[in-house]
């Protein structure tokens, strides 16, 4: 399975990054091969639809699960509508991260955990 992880940095050594519209590196872990990829986040700067931007992408790359900090309602839904489980409050670096969803340590969520535009800072 593919899944994508949020990350800071694009290595295996960074930490997550709790943004996911607006997150810097999205890194596409391929969880059989343990090959993965980082891919640049072309939302990051968007004026709006960041989250929406940024859920299409990881659909895009073929992942199957998403693990972040914290994602919203727009992102979670595109997402959703993409067949991609959603696992919040994911902390640690991404080596990290892939090993705990690896284990069945991380368990996937049924809604978004922040509000729109929680990102930038703005509300609503």
């Amino acid at each position: 399975m593919k899944i994508v992880v949020t990350a800071r940095e694009p290595d295996l050594n960074s930490d997550v990054d709790p943004r996911f519209g607006r997150a810097a590196f999205f890194l596409l872990v391929d969880t059989e091969s343990s090959q993965w990829q980082a891919i640049n986040n072309n939302a990051t700067n968007a004026s709006s639809g960041a989250g929406i931007a940024a859920a299409q992408a990881v659909i895009e790359a073929g992942a199957g699960a998403v693990l972040t900090g914290n994602c919203g309602p727009n992102a979670f839904r595109t997402l959703q509508a993409g067949d991609v489980q959603v696992y919040t409050d994911v902390v640690g670096t991404v080596e990290k991260a892939v090993k705990d969803f690896n284990d069945g340590l991380l368990q996937p969520v049924n809604e978004a955990n922040v509000d729109s535009h929680s990102g930038t800072g703005l509300q609503g």
